[in-house]
């Protein structure tokens, strides 16, 4: 699993002017009903649902928000860069600027764990996240992120 299949270029959008959560769950869920068979207000029910359990800021103003749709067909992700941090409630207290959301099936599987494993482990690379705030448009953010597969083969 990597981000050249979990990962559409269009599902990548910079300096996003939202001042809350839900509107980047909105704007995420915009994103992800176009990789799936699922409307944005779906994404944005499960996104919201699975943030009410605990907090999904990951710390070093990253965010990995992500929910279990019915009817979704596979596991798609989206990036969202934003121009202003958000308070997320994240674990180290500081707000987030960069959103790596995933929606997936509604089923228990391996594909779900590894997907959040690949995020995790991307966003704990601290020069790879800096790179991403860094990046001069959605294609070269997309790159980045696609380009990790190549170097971990």
């Amino acid at each position: 699993m990597d981000f050249g299949t979990l990962l559409a270029p269009e599902a990548v959008v910079l300096d996003t002017t939202a001042t809350s959560r839900g509107q980047v769950f909105e704007r995420v869920g915009a994103l992800l009903a176009e990789a799936g068979d699922a409307s944005a207000e779906a994404i944005v029910g499960a996104l919201a649902e699975r943030e009410r359990l605990g907090t999904t800021g990951f710390g070093d103003g990253t965010a990995i928000p992500h929910g279990r749709i019915s009817g979704y067909p596979r596991l798609a992700a989206a990036v969202v860069r934003l121009s202003h941090p958000v308070d997320w409630g994240a674990v180290d207290g500081l707000p987030v600027d960069i959103v790596l959301a995933l929606a997936g099936p509604d089923r228990p599987g391996a594909d779900n764990l590894k997907a959040l494993a690949l995020v995790s482990r991307t966003l704990r690379d601290r020069d790879l996240v800096e790179k991403m705030r860094g990046a001069d448009d959605a294609g070269a953010l997309w790159a980045l992120l696609a380009g990790q597969a190549k170097k971990a083969a």
